[in-house]
């Protein structure tokens, strides 16, 4: 297949091109690099195509989208850092909603009719039952969760509006872990995800580490999350780009938690980087932050039920392992 993967830059979307590219299909790759690494992509292939564009530019996607005879949209390219949501609501909106609702235009205009798309599990906001199904009330807190939300209701609008179009929204949770073999990984400015973070300072780029919050109604006071293998989400993202079907009703408009269904604490996640990097390193104590619910992880037996997929790291030992693996050859990320 010829697929475009949008955010294809990204620490995610890098992870889909690699897969996409060992499966043998062609991938071009749409992408401002606002957030992204074209070095991802050179240690992948530098003969990746890259076309250097926003979500916005409908006419340029349209022209990417004929001119390579795409198939499939994978769309991973969305600002997603809550805090950074609450203060640019309307640039979050702007990209992750309107963005991609360009995006759809576009698709429409080339006929392309398949898409894959990276929702999130902060749709869903503060559930007050575990663990979260597809079923929870979506219900978001911020407006990151809200412009990924808008999105799924206009996908199941075009849905409704053309039989020829199938589309996946995939909500996950977080997200971890790298490429087994070092090639890629995980580089973010600003870095906020508590794995990266911890090896950050495992490495001595950081004094110490914070725990936001000790007093939770959790097993140790922490917060509990449900972490994810990179590569095995993109195997879910490749099981189902396969699956979508538009003359079936139940492969035409699917959506999916992605996650492991089990739930670490922010002190397990420490004890996991504290021993797999054998360094131990400060770790301080913080107040809560506002907005962290307690536990968030996802029952995912909607995704196995229907394709036959789950996870198949569950462990969070193995996820820091392969990303710690990266960071000690990276550890200026792609800049160094």
């Amino acid at each position: 297949m010829n697929v475009l993967v949008t955010g294809g830059a990204g620490y995610i979307g890098s992870h889909a091109v690699l897969r996409l590219h060992e499966d043998g299909h062609r991938v071009v790759v749409l992408d401002n690099l606002y957030r992204g690494h074209r070095k991802a992509l050179d240690a992948i292939d530098p003969a990746i195509a890259l076309v250097p564009c926003d979500l916005a530019d409908t006419d340029t996607i349209t022209a990417a989208l004929k001119e390579h005879a795409i198939d499939c949209v994978m769309n991973f390219a969305a600002l997603a850092y809550v805090g950074e949501s609450v203060e640019q609501p309307l640039v979050y909106y702007r990209n992750n909603t309107a963005g991609v609702i360009s995006l759809l235009e576009a698709m429409r205009a080339a006929g392309v009719r398949k898409l894959v798309h990276s929702s999130t599990c902060a749709t869903y906001g503060e559930p007050d039952r575990m663990p979260i199904t597809e079923d929870t009330p979506q219900a978001p807190i911020n407006p990151y969760g809200a412009s990924k939300l808008f999105v799924e209701r206009v996908f199941a609008d075009e849905a409704a509006a053309d039989a020829d179009f199938a589309y996946a929204a995939l909500r996950y949770f977080n997200v971890a872990g790298s490429d087994a073999k070092g090639r890629i990984g995980e580089d973010h400015e600003p870095e906020t995800h508590l794995i990266p973070v911890l090896l950050n300072t495992a490495l001595g780029q950081r004094d110490s580490a914070t725990i936001f919050g000790t007093d939770y109604d959790t097993p140790d006071g922490t917060c509990v999350r449900d972490y994810i293998h990179v590569c095995d989400l993109i195997d879910a993202h490749v099981t189902v780009m396969h699956a979508l079907d538009p003359r079936h009703e139940d492969r035409k408009a699917m959506t999916f938690n992605l996650g492991t269904g089990n739930g670490f604490s922010v002190k397990q996640i420490i004890d996991a980087v504290k021993h797999v990097t054998g360094v131990d390193f400060a770790v301080n104590t913080g107040d809560r932050r506002p907005g962290d619910p307690p536990s968030l992880y996802a029952d995912p037996r909607k995704i196995k039920a229907t394709l036959g997929w789950e996870a198949g790291v569950k462990d969070p030992e193995t996820m820091v392992a392969h990303a710690w693996a990266w960071f000690q050859k990276h550890p200026s990320g792609y800049g160094g």
